[in-house]
C-alpha cells in the first residue's frame, strides 16, 4: 500500500516477523516475507482480473506492460470476476479494482491470501475517494495515480517496498508521491525490482496456484478492506508510525495479509 506520509526502507527478511531496516539502500532485499505463487515452470503468467474504470485501466495496461518485462513472470489483463466495491478475490489470479472507498486515509491496499508460503489469490483497490474532481488530495493526478496501481500490483507478485522515506529510489515500490501529471519519478519498476522478482522466483514448485482453468470464487473470509478492523493484527508501522502491514490468520495454514498505503498530508 502507498503511504501519503514519509518512509523509512523497511525489508522483510525470512518472515513477515524478522524485520530488517535500511535507510535508503537501493541493493537491499525487499521480498514480501517470502510469499510467492507456486508454478512448475519459469516463466508463469498471472491474470489481473480488470475491474477498473477511467483512466485506471489505462494504467492497469501500463503496469501489465511493466511488470511483464520480468522474465520469471507475464501478467494478462483478463475480464474482471467481482464487483469493484466489494472486490472480492478470484482463486489463483490477482483482481484489480477501483471505487471510491471513502476518506479512508489510503490510496490503495493489496491482499494477498496464502496457505504456507504460497499465494493462492490477490486484490488490488485504488481508492477514487483521493482522485476524484472533487478531490482535495494535494496528490491528485495521473502520475500518482501511475504509482498506486504499479505499487499494489506489485506486492501481490511477492514485493515489498524499497524505499519508505519518501525519497524516490525511481520504483514504484518506493514511497515517493508524485506532484504532477509531469513528474513521472517512480511511476514504474527498476532494475531491482526485476531482480528480485527473478531470486523469490528462482525456485520451481511441485505445486500449482496459478489460475490453470476456469476461475472459481475465492476465499474472501468475510474481509471488507474499507474496515481496518477487518484487517487482522498489525505487525508492521511505517516511518510515521502508522500500521502499513496487518495479517489475519484464517486457520489451517491459511492467512490473509494487508498491505496499505497512506496518502501524504
Amino acid at each position: 500500500m502507498k503511504s501519503i506520509f514519509n518512509r523509512k526502507t523497511l525489508t522483510v527478511a525470512g518472515t513477515l516477523f524478522s524485520l530488517v531496516v535500511f535507510m535508503g539502500v537501493a541493493d537491499a532485499s525487499h521480498s514480501w516475507g517470502g510469499y510467492h505463487w507456486a508454478r512448475t515452470a519459469n516463466p508463469f503468467t498471472l491474470k489481473l482480473g480488470n475491474n477498473t474504470s477511467g483512466t485506471w485501466t489505462n494504467h492497469l495496461g501500463t503496469v501489465s506492460a511493466d511488470w511483464s518485462a520480468s522474465s520469471v513472470l507475464n501478467t494478462e489483463i483478463v475480464a474482471g470476476k467481482t464487483k469493484p466495491k466489494s472486490c472480492r478475490p478470484t482463486k489463483g489470479r490477482v483482481e484489480i479494482c477501483n471505487a471510491s472507498y471513502g476518506n479512508t486515509g489510503w490510496l490503495g491496499v493489496a491482499q494477498i491470501w496464502i496457505s504456507g508460503k504460497h499465494i493462492t489469490q490477490g486484490t488490488v483497490k485504488n481508492n477514487d475517494y483521493y482522485f476524484s474532481s472533487a478531490s482535495t488530495y494535494p496528490y491528485n493526478n495521473e502520475s500518482e495515480k501511475l504509482h498506486v496501481m504499479c505499487q499494489e500490483v506489485g506486492h501481490t507478485l511477492g514485493l515489498d517496498h524499497q524505499s519508505e522515506d519518501g525519497s524516490s529510489l525511481n520504483t514504484c515500490m518506493d514511497y515517493y508521491h508524485n506532484t504532477s501529471n509531469a513528474d513521472t519519478l517512480s511511476t514504474h519498476p527498476n532494475a531491482h525490482d526485476y531482480e528480485e522478482l527473478e531470486i523469490i522466483y528462482a525456485h520451481l514448485d511441485g505445486t500449482n496456484t496459478v489460475l490453470s482453468s476456469a476461475p472459481t470464487k475465492g476465499n474472501s473470509a468475510n474481509v471488507n478492506t474499507d474496515n481496518v478492523s477487518d484487517w487482522g493484527k498489525e505487525i508492521r508501522k511505517d516511518s510515521n508510525g502508522r500500521n502499513s502491514l496487518f495479517e489475519r490468520d484464517l486457520g489451517n495454514g491459511n492467512k490473509v495479509f494487508t498491505f496499505v498505503i497512506w496518502g501524504r498530508e
